[in-house]
């Protein structure tokens, strides 16, 4: 049976980056709070932080705190029959894809954060792995392409995203004069979002190339679109992203009339309480 004494210890911890903070926020002596984290773990048998060179939750200590969200997250569905509970602030731990936070995700959920007092812990992840996160136990929720719920789990399709092979006119122009050949490909430099991002793969294998290609790797949406408009590579950029730099001819397609769509499906635990619930119905109303 888990000390939720000893859970809410962890998570302030981590929340406060040490224990000294953490015993100010809980009322307790440094030594009283690291007395609480060694009893997590020599019940768990094994150890929840990682005290060097940074303090972290190991993966073991990282599943505990989402399990103390989610209890948290279920306990303030009682706070209606039961007002007397502990009124604290719930913290949700999603899985999301960069492209999705740069774009259209704050709008989507800003409401909700206010009229809930909704605490957001986001993983930046990418959209073909995400998943694996809320198996692991690693978050309550995630944004993924996966369509398969994985088992105590629900999906809920949320639509797509269009990607399109984006660089400047000029650098088109230098390493795609006859289109999207295999010569151009084999020279052209690409931006990758991280060793995760198979969205390059995928639009090659579109064009018939399965080679060797040159890239950088840039894991972020805001920079990866600054180096392709400095002229450094060509990249799979959302359309929602860099529509208006397409407009205004900043960023042209290396190969008209190609381009790619990755639908974005929503998973989140069975048994996470209403307020996941009430998250859901909002993002269900999107139009992507």
């Amino acid at each position: 049976m888990l000390d939720y004494k000893l859970l809410h210890a962890l998570a302030t911890v981590i929340e406060c980056g040490g224990f000294e903070r953490a015993g100010n926020v809980l009322g307790l002596s440094q030594s009283a709070v690291s007395q609480r984290i060694k009893a997590l773990e020599v019940r768990l048998g094994q150890p929840v932080l990682i005290r060097h060179p940074h303090l972290a939750p190991t993966p073991a200590g990282q599943r505990l705190l989402t399990h103390y969200q989610q209890v948290q997250l279920l306990e303030r569905d009682l706070r209606g029959s039961l007002p007397t509970l502990d009124d604290q602030a719930p913290r949700l731990r999603i899985a999301i894809n960069a492209d999705s936070l740069v774009t259209w995700w704050a709008d989507a959920v800003a409401a909700i954060c206010q009229e809930e007092g909704l605490l957001l812990d986001l993983v930046i992840e990418d959209q073909d792995v995400g998943l694996k996160r809320l198996r692991d136990g690693d978050v309550a929720a995630c944004l993924c392409a996966a369509p398969q719920p994985i088992a105590g789990a629900r999906c809920v399709a949320l639509g797509e995203m269009r990607y399109h092979p984006l660089a400047t006119p000029r650098y088109v122009e230098r390493y795609f004069p006859q289109g999207p050949t295999p010569e151009s490909f084999q020279r052209a430099p690409a931006i990758v979002f991280g060793p995760h991002d198979q969205l390059q793969h995928r639009f090659l294998a579109q064009c018939g190339y399965h080679g060797h290609f040159p890239y950088h790797l840039c894991p972020s949406s805001e920079g990866f679109v600054r180096l392709a408009a400095a002229g450094i590579g060509y990249g799979m950029m959302p359309q929602r992203q860099v529509g208006e730099l397409m407009a205004n001819g900043q960023l042209a397609s290396i190969a008209p009339g190609h381009f790619l769509t990755v639908p974005l499906y929503w998973h989140f635990w069975r048994h996470s309480g209403q307020l996941i619930q009430r998250l859901t119905e909002r993002l269900r109303r999107l139009t992507l």
